[in-house]
Protein backbone atom coordinates (compact mmCIF):
# COMPACT_ATOMS: atom_id res chain seq x y z
CA UNK A 1 0.00 0.00 0.00
CA UNK A 2 1.21 3.61 -1.01
CA UNK A 3 -0.13 7.05 -0.07
CA UNK A 4 1.12 9.18 -2.51
CA UNK A 5 -0.73 11.90 -0.31
CA UNK A 6 -2.85 12.03 2.92
CA UNK A 7 -5.86 14.23 3.57
CA UNK A 8 -5.82 17.81 5.50
CA UNK A 9 -7.54 18.12 8.84
CA UNK A 10 -11.28 18.30 8.23
CA UNK A 11 -13.78 20.24 11.13
CA UNK A 12 -16.74 19.36 9.57
CA UNK A 13 -17.69 16.29 11.92
CA UNK A 14 -16.65 17.84 14.96
CA UNK A 15 -18.72 21.05 13.93
CA UNK A 16 -21.34 18.27 13.34
CA UNK A 17 -21.08 16.83 17.18
CA UNK A 18 -20.73 20.17 18.63
CA UNK A 19 -23.83 22.54 19.83
CA UNK A 20 -24.02 25.21 22.05
CA UNK A 21 -23.80 23.37 25.59
CA UNK A 22 -20.40 21.46 24.21
CA UNK A 23 -19.28 18.84 22.13
CA UNK A 24 -21.33 15.39 22.26
CA UNK A 25 -19.09 12.49 23.40
CA UNK A 26 -20.86 9.50 21.10
CA UNK A 27 -22.75 9.33 17.89
CA UNK A 28 -24.71 7.01 16.51
CA UNK A 29 -23.00 6.56 12.71
CA UNK A 30 -22.39 9.95 12.01
CA UNK A 31 -25.32 11.60 14.03
CA UNK A 32 -24.55 13.07 17.67
CA UNK A 33 -26.08 10.99 20.71
CA UNK A 34 -27.68 13.51 22.46
CA UNK A 35 -28.56 11.62 25.43
CA UNK A 36 -24.95 10.69 26.45
CA UNK A 37 -24.52 14.60 26.78
CA UNK A 38 -20.72 15.79 26.95
CA UNK A 39 -17.54 15.21 29.19
CA UNK A 40 -14.48 17.73 29.74
CA UNK A 41 -12.37 14.50 28.64
CA UNK A 42 -13.32 15.19 24.95
CA UNK A 43 -13.83 19.30 25.15
CA UNK A 44 -10.41 19.48 26.44
CA UNK A 45 -8.83 17.17 23.80
CA UNK A 46 -11.13 19.15 21.39
CA UNK A 47 -9.65 22.37 22.61
CA UNK A 48 -5.96 21.55 22.02
CA UNK A 49 -6.79 20.59 18.19
CA UNK A 50 -8.71 23.59 17.60
CA UNK A 51 -5.52 25.96 19.24
CA UNK A 52 -3.03 24.73 16.64
CA UNK A 53 -5.11 25.90 13.85
CA UNK A 54 -3.63 29.12 12.45
CA UNK A 55 -5.68 31.82 11.77
CA UNK A 56 -9.04 32.87 12.85
CA UNK A 57 -11.15 29.39 11.23
CA UNK A 58 -12.03 27.96 14.75
CA UNK A 59 -12.09 31.06 16.82
CA UNK A 60 -15.75 30.18 17.58
CA UNK A 61 -14.89 26.77 18.44
CA UNK A 62 -11.55 27.68 20.10
CA UNK A 63 -14.06 30.27 22.44
CA UNK A 64 -16.77 27.64 23.31
CA UNK A 65 -14.41 24.67 24.18
CA UNK A 66 -12.56 27.24 26.54
CA UNK A 67 -16.12 28.54 28.22
CA UNK A 68 -16.99 24.84 28.65
CA UNK A 69 -13.88 24.20 30.44
CA UNK A 70 -13.79 26.93 32.59
CA UNK A 71 -17.23 25.81 33.62
CA UNK A 72 -16.22 22.95 34.42
CA UNK A 73 -13.51 24.04 37.05
CA UNK A 74 -14.75 24.01 40.88
CA UNK A 75 -13.82 26.72 42.89
CA UNK A 76 -10.66 25.16 44.62
CA UNK A 77 -9.01 23.96 41.14
CA UNK A 78 -10.17 20.69 40.64
CA UNK A 79 -12.77 20.12 37.78
CA UNK A 80 -15.78 18.29 37.05
CA UNK A 81 -16.25 15.84 34.11
CA UNK A 82 -19.52 15.25 33.11
CA UNK A 83 -21.99 17.50 31.53
CA UNK A 84 -26.17 16.95 30.64
CA UNK A 85 -27.53 18.51 28.08
CA UNK A 86 -29.55 20.80 30.78
CA UNK A 87 -25.73 22.20 31.25
CA UNK A 88 -25.64 20.67 34.73
CA UNK A 89 -22.63 19.19 35.50
CA UNK A 90 -23.62 15.84 36.98
CA UNK A 91 -20.43 14.37 39.00
CA UNK A 92 -18.20 15.20 41.94
CA UNK A 93 -14.88 17.71 40.95
CA UNK A 94 -11.27 15.34 40.75
CA UNK A 95 -8.03 15.15 39.82
CA UNK A 96 -8.86 12.08 37.87
CA UNK A 97 -8.06 12.18 33.72
CA UNK A 98 -10.39 15.12 33.46
CA UNK A 99 -8.50 17.45 35.57
CA UNK A 100 -5.48 16.26 33.54
CA UNK A 101 -7.22 16.83 30.23
CA UNK A 102 -8.20 20.44 31.28
CA UNK A 103 -4.87 21.43 32.44
CA UNK A 104 -3.47 20.10 28.78
CA UNK A 105 -5.77 21.87 27.04
CA UNK A 106 -5.96 25.27 29.31
CA UNK A 107 -1.97 25.37 29.20
CA UNK A 108 -2.38 24.89 25.11
CA UNK A 109 -4.73 27.89 25.03
CA UNK A 110 -2.81 30.09 27.78
CA UNK A 111 -2.56 33.25 25.48
CA UNK A 112 -5.93 33.51 26.69
CA UNK A 113 -5.55 35.57 30.26
CA UNK A 114 -8.68 33.25 31.82
CA UNK A 115 -7.14 29.96 30.40
CA UNK A 116 -3.93 30.97 32.46
CA UNK A 117 -5.07 31.71 35.60
CA UNK A 118 -7.55 28.58 35.63
CA UNK A 119 -4.08 26.30 34.92
CA UNK A 120 -2.86 28.26 37.46
CA UNK A 121 -5.53 27.27 40.26
CA UNK A 122 -5.78 23.83 38.76
CA UNK A 123 -1.66 23.28 39.09
CA UNK A 124 -1.64 23.55 42.77
CA UNK A 125 -2.95 20.11 42.87
CA UNK A 126 -1.39 16.42 42.33
CA UNK A 127 -3.23 13.49 41.12
CA UNK A 128 -2.02 10.13 41.90
CA UNK A 129 -2.90 8.99 38.51
CA UNK A 130 0.23 8.90 36.05
CA UNK A 131 -1.92 9.61 33.29
CA UNK A 132 -3.99 12.18 34.69
CA UNK A 133 -0.52 13.99 35.64
CA UNK A 134 1.17 13.36 32.56
CA UNK A 135 -1.39 15.00 30.99
CA UNK A 136 -1.11 17.68 33.03
CA UNK A 137 2.42 18.30 32.44
CA UNK A 138 2.03 18.90 28.90
CA UNK A 139 -0.13 21.50 29.51
CA UNK A 140 2.46 22.86 32.10
CA UNK A 141 4.77 22.72 29.24
CA UNK A 142 2.56 24.51 26.46
CA UNK A 143 2.90 27.51 29.57
CA UNK A 144 6.58 27.50 29.86
CA UNK A 145 6.50 28.07 25.89
CA UNK A 146 4.83 30.95 26.43
CA UNK A 147 5.96 32.20 29.75
CA UNK A 148 9.74 30.84 30.53
CA UNK A 149 10.24 30.52 34.22
CA UNK A 150 6.64 30.19 35.17
CA UNK A 151 6.92 28.67 38.68
CA UNK A 152 3.89 26.71 39.15
CA UNK A 153 4.10 25.20 35.61
CA UNK A 154 7.95 24.39 36.56
CA UNK A 155 6.72 22.51 40.27
CA UNK A 156 4.25 20.36 38.03
CA UNK A 157 7.21 19.24 35.48
CA UNK A 158 9.32 18.43 38.24
CA UNK A 159 6.51 16.31 40.09
CA UNK A 160 6.13 14.67 37.27
CA UNK A 161 8.69 11.89 36.50
CA UNK A 162 7.92 9.94 40.29
CA UNK A 163 4.06 9.90 38.99
CA UNK A 164 4.92 8.83 35.79
CA UNK A 165 7.44 6.34 36.50
CA UNK A 166 11.13 5.65 35.09
CA UNK A 167 12.05 2.79 32.51
CA UNK A 168 12.44 -1.04 34.18
CA UNK A 169 14.71 -3.96 32.95
CA UNK A 170 15.20 -4.62 29.28
CA UNK A 171 12.66 -6.96 28.98
CA UNK A 172 9.62 -4.90 30.31
CA UNK A 173 11.12 -1.47 30.68
CA UNK A 174 7.57 0.18 30.74
CA UNK A 175 6.96 1.59 34.35
CA UNK A 176 3.84 -0.04 34.58
CA UNK A 177 2.68 -4.09 34.52
CA UNK A 178 0.92 -3.81 31.09
CA UNK A 179 0.21 -1.02 28.48
CA UNK A 180 -3.08 0.22 29.03
CA UNK A 181 -4.48 3.14 27.10
CA UNK A 182 -2.87 6.11 25.85
CA UNK A 183 0.61 4.86 26.29
CA UNK A 184 2.83 7.01 24.31
CA UNK A 185 1.34 9.89 26.73
CA UNK A 186 4.19 8.49 29.66
CA UNK A 187 7.44 9.27 27.65
CA UNK A 188 5.85 12.08 25.93
CA UNK A 189 5.29 13.96 29.24
CA UNK A 190 9.17 12.69 30.00
CA UNK A 191 10.25 14.18 27.17
CA UNK A 192 8.26 17.52 27.95
CA UNK A 193 9.52 17.42 32.07
CA UNK A 194 13.08 16.63 30.22
CA UNK A 195 13.47 19.46 28.25
CA UNK A 196 11.62 21.79 30.41
CA UNK A 197 13.77 21.15 33.58
CA UNK A 198 17.50 20.57 31.31
CA UNK A 199 17.45 17.48 32.37
CA UNK A 200 18.90 15.22 29.38
CA UNK A 201 18.37 11.93 31.71
CA UNK A 202 14.65 12.57 31.29
CA UNK A 203 14.89 12.89 27.66
CA UNK A 204 16.97 9.81 27.35
CA UNK A 205 14.05 8.07 29.47
CA UNK A 206 11.63 9.41 27.20
CA UNK A 207 13.12 8.37 24.17
CA UNK A 208 13.72 4.78 25.43
CA UNK A 209 10.30 4.40 26.21
CA UNK A 210 8.86 5.43 23.13
CA UNK A 211 11.31 3.83 20.84
CA UNK A 212 10.08 1.10 22.43
CA UNK A 213 6.63 1.57 22.63
CA UNK A 214 6.92 2.08 19.07
CA UNK A 215 8.82 -1.32 17.84
CA UNK A 216 6.34 -3.36 19.93
CA UNK A 217 3.24 -2.02 18.08
CA UNK A 218 4.84 -2.34 14.34
CA UNK A 219 3.92 -5.80 13.20
CA UNK A 220 4.40 -6.68 9.36
CA UNK A 221 5.21 -2.90 8.45
CA UNK A 222 2.45 -1.33 9.94
CA UNK A 223 1.18 -0.01 13.25
CA UNK A 224 -0.48 -2.97 14.93
CA UNK A 225 -2.35 -1.17 18.20
CA UNK A 226 -2.51 -2.05 21.92
CA UNK A 227 -6.12 -2.74 22.35
CA UNK A 228 -8.69 -1.47 24.73
CA UNK A 229 -8.20 -4.80 26.86
CA UNK A 230 -4.23 -3.20 26.98
CA UNK A 231 -1.34 -5.87 26.80
CA UNK A 232 1.05 -7.35 29.32
CA UNK A 233 4.41 -8.84 28.98
CA UNK A 234 3.67 -12.04 27.90
CA UNK A 235 0.87 -11.19 25.10
CA UNK A 236 0.84 -10.35 21.40
CA UNK A 237 -0.91 -9.31 18.57
CA UNK A 238 -2.10 -8.40 16.59
CA UNK A 239 -5.77 -7.65 19.10
CA UNK A 240 -8.61 -5.90 18.84
CA UNK A 241 -10.57 -3.61 19.63
CA UNK A 242 -7.61 -1.06 18.39
CA UNK A 243 -8.76 2.52 19.71
CA UNK A 244 -7.84 5.77 17.37
CA UNK A 245 -6.16 7.22 20.77
CA UNK A 246 -3.85 5.01 20.48
CA UNK A 247 -2.40 6.14 17.23
CA UNK A 248 -2.90 10.06 18.11
CA UNK A 249 -1.01 9.61 21.08
CA UNK A 250 1.42 7.60 19.49
CA UNK A 251 2.05 10.81 17.02
CA UNK A 252 2.37 13.59 19.63
CA UNK A 253 4.67 11.93 21.42
CA UNK A 254 6.65 10.98 18.02
CA UNK A 255 6.12 14.80 17.11
CA UNK A 256 7.85 16.19 20.82
CA UNK A 257 10.78 13.64 20.14
CA UNK A 258 11.46 14.88 16.62
CA UNK A 259 11.53 18.22 17.94
CA UNK A 260 13.81 17.39 20.68
CA UNK A 261 16.31 15.40 18.54
CA UNK A 262 15.21 16.11 14.72
CA UNK A 263 15.90 12.20 14.13
CA UNK A 264 13.89 10.93 10.89
CA UNK A 265 12.76 8.13 13.21
CA UNK A 266 10.00 10.16 14.32
CA UNK A 267 8.88 10.88 11.73
CA UNK A 268 8.36 7.50 10.60
CA UNK A 269 5.86 7.17 13.89
CA UNK A 270 4.22 9.90 12.56
CA UNK A 271 3.37 8.43 9.23
CA UNK A 272 2.67 5.20 10.82
CA UNK A 273 0.37 6.72 13.23
CA UNK A 274 -1.56 8.22 10.11
CA UNK A 275 -1.00 5.32 7.71
CA UNK A 276 -3.08 3.38 10.67
CA UNK A 277 -6.61 6.04 9.83
CA UNK A 278 -5.81 5.15 6.55
CA UNK A 279 -6.49 1.66 6.23
CA UNK A 280 -2.21 0.20 6.48
CA UNK A 281 -3.62 -1.73 9.79
CA UNK A 282 -4.25 -5.17 10.94
CA UNK A 283 -8.04 -5.36 9.34
CA UNK A 284 -6.93 -3.34 6.55
CA UNK A 285 -9.39 -1.04 6.62
CA UNK A 286 -9.59 2.76 6.94
CA UNK A 287 -10.76 4.78 9.85
CA UNK A 288 -10.99 7.98 8.43
CA UNK A 289 -14.30 8.92 6.59
CA UNK A 290 -13.41 11.38 4.02
CA UNK A 291 -17.33 12.22 3.02
CA UNK A 292 -18.06 13.00 6.98
CA UNK A 293 -14.54 14.46 8.02
CA UNK A 294 -14.76 11.73 11.33
CA UNK A 295 -13.28 9.24 12.81
CA UNK A 296 -14.17 5.49 13.08
CA UNK A 297 -14.48 4.48 17.01
CA UNK A 298 -12.37 1.44 16.47
CA UNK A 299 -10.67 -1.08 14.59
CA UNK A 300 -12.17 -4.49 15.02
CA UNK A 301 -10.65 -8.40 13.49
CA UNK A 302 -13.44 -7.75 10.42
CA UNK A 303 -13.61 -4.01 9.62
CA UNK A 304 -14.29 -0.73 11.76
CA UNK A 305 -16.85 0.40 14.59
CA UNK A 306 -18.75 2.51 12.33
CA UNK A 307 -20.00 5.21 14.89
CA UNK A 308 -17.82 8.46 14.96
CA UNK A 309 -17.66 9.88 18.31
CA UNK A 310 -15.71 12.31 19.47
CA UNK A 311 -12.46 10.70 20.67
CA UNK A 312 -12.07 9.07 17.76
CA UNK A 313 -12.48 12.21 15.03
CA UNK A 314 -10.45 14.17 17.43
CA UNK A 315 -7.98 11.93 17.47
CA UNK A 316 -7.83 11.57 13.65
CA UNK A 317 -7.66 15.53 13.15
CA UNK A 318 -4.98 15.29 15.81
CA UNK A 319 -3.00 12.74 13.55
CA UNK A 320 -3.55 14.58 10.48
CA UNK A 321 -2.45 18.19 11.88
CA UNK A 322 0.93 16.33 12.89
CA UNK A 323 1.43 14.49 9.66
CA UNK A 324 0.42 18.12 7.63
CA UNK A 325 3.08 19.57 9.93
CA UNK A 326 5.59 17.69 9.81
CA UNK A 327 6.15 15.43 6.79
CA UNK A 328 6.44 16.37 3.53
CA UNK A 329 3.06 16.20 1.04
CA UNK A 330 4.76 13.20 -0.87
CA UNK A 331 6.85 12.20 2.22
CA UNK A 332 3.98 9.32 3.99
CA UNK A 333 5.66 5.94 4.32
CA UNK A 334 5.36 3.66 1.58
CA UNK A 335 4.95 0.17 2.35
CA UNK A 336 4.91 -3.25 0.64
Amino acid sequence: MRYEHFPAPSFTHLRRLTDAGGLYEHALGTTPRREHGYCVDDVARALVVVCREDGPAQDDLREQYLSFVLAAQDADGRFRNRRGTDLRFLDAPSVDDCWGRALWALGTASADPRALAAFERGARWRSPSPRATAFAALGAAEVLSRRPGHGIALDLLAATPAAVGRPGGPEWPWPEPRLAYANALLPEALLAAGAALDAPALVADGLRLLDWLLDVQIRDGHLSLVPAAGRGPFESGPAFDQQPLEAAALADACARAHELTGQDRWLTGISLATAWFLGDNDAGTPLHDPESGGGCDGLERDGRNENQGAESTLALVSTLQQAAARLPARALRAAG
